[in-house]
């Protein structure tokens, strides 16, 4: 077993560690997709608004010879224990070699972290909330992850389970392929939707951005509030995240329901820009960025990564006819494959009409948790 020492990454060279250990630990693996080292030395910045309630201790773990060999967060998200009315601590970010002394002394590191902070359970990976990137994948490790999905080595289950660690709730990721035509049952469904309950589907206005953006806002947290594991989003948190995506947003997949002229839903479907990040090697210069500007037309994959109906509507099918009519207009600009992720493996109101339009499982991730 590696000798191993944990510590607090407190140092700007500790933090430049902690970023780009992910490029060494996946540098063999074919399907690993670094993420803009740019973009996520800013998400770790104080000016991410997500650190006005979320209070953090990094950690990093280094061997024998000084070489980082793992790393953690451990974090208190307020706005999810007053929302849950839990005293529940999370780990993130997660990253170790195949070596349980090396993520025994991390995790611990992290339990001690938060049980002095007053925390009854440790529960993760969330980086940092379900409104972010989550769980440890456990199936589908033969190809890349989409957008904004994680990506981890296949026996970190294994070392959690040996930790201790339980199951706390599956996330699955459904795959769709087109194959021709759009399903005549999904066609006719919506078509009587469309009709009976006098729904319109409109496009983001990009002239309009920062009003639809607000509008979503509204619908997530309302349409999310009771979902496990949710975390209300405030309007400064989603304005930040919303004016990183707007360069890549295609507006003809990003939608909104109408009822009488009153939003009662959406859906946020991106380009799956993994497809050129694979290719940048988590560096935007010298020749990163003309992958993205000359690229951007060849994507032929997307992700869904949130759809949202208002409580008195959820019954009503918006939620088929907006997954229809993404498929509609995406096929029009040339999307042939997509992914609908993150599901809650108990949430069958939204699995029931997925698999109807012939989407699968493709991946599944997992959450874990501790007493403390």
């Amino acid at each position: 077993m590696t000798q191993v020492v944990v510590t607090p990454a407190s140092s700007s060279r500790d933090m430049d560690a902690f970023v780009r250990f992910p490029l060494r630990h996946y540098s063999r693996d074919p399907f690993f997709v670094p993420q803009l080292l740019y973009e996520r030395k800013k998400f770790f910045k104080p000016s991410n608004p997500i650190f006005q309630f979320t209070e953090v201790v990094y950690f990093l773990a280094r061997d024998e010879k000084g070489e980082v060999v793992g790393r953690v967060t451990a974090h208190i998200n307020e706005r999810h224990n007053r929302h849950a009315g839990e005293k529940t601590g999370f780990f993130g970010f997660f990253e170790s070699i195949d070596d349980l002394a090396v993520a025994s002394a991390l995790m611990t590191a992290a339990e001690d972290s938060l049980r002095t902070r007053g925390m009854k359970v440790i529960r993760g990976p969330f980086n940092f909330s379900t409104n972010e990137e989550c769980g440890f994948l456990v199936q589908g490790f033969d190809r890349p992850p989409s957008l904004m999905m994680p990506y981890s080595k296949p026996y970190y289950p294994d070392l959690m389970t040996r930790l201790g660690y339980g199951k706390a709730k599956d996330l699955l990721a459904y795959e769709y392929t087109y194959q021709g035509n759009i399903p005549d049952h999904l066609v006719r469904f919506s078509q009587r939707i469309r009709e009976r309950k006098q729904i319109v589907i409109r496009s983001i206005n990009m002239n309009r951005f920062v009003e639809d953006v607000e509008t979503i806002f509204r619908i997530y947290n309302a349409a999310w509030s009771q979902n496990w594991g949710f975390v209300p989003v405030t309007e400064e948190e989603f304005r930040y995240a919303a004016k990183d995506l707007k360069p890549i947003v295609d507006p003809a997949i990003v939608l909104i329901a109408e009822k009488e002229g009153r939003p009662v839903g959406f859906s946020v479907t991106l380009p799956d820009y993994n497809e050129l990040l694979k290719k940048m090697n988590g560096r935007l210069f010298p020749f990163g960025f003309l992958h993205l500007l000359f690229g951007r037309k060849s994507i032929r994959r997307v992700r869904t990564l949130l759809l949202g109906v208002v409580a008195e509507y959820r019954l009503s099918g918006i939620d088929v006819l907006l997954i229809f009519d993404t498929f509609e207009r995406g096929l029009s600009r040339g999307y042939r494959t997509g992914e609908m992720s993150w599901v809650l493996e108990d949430n069958v109101l939204m699995r029931r009409p997925l698999e109807r339009m012939g989407a699968a499982i493709g991946k599944v991730y997992r959450i874990c948790e501790k007493a403390l």
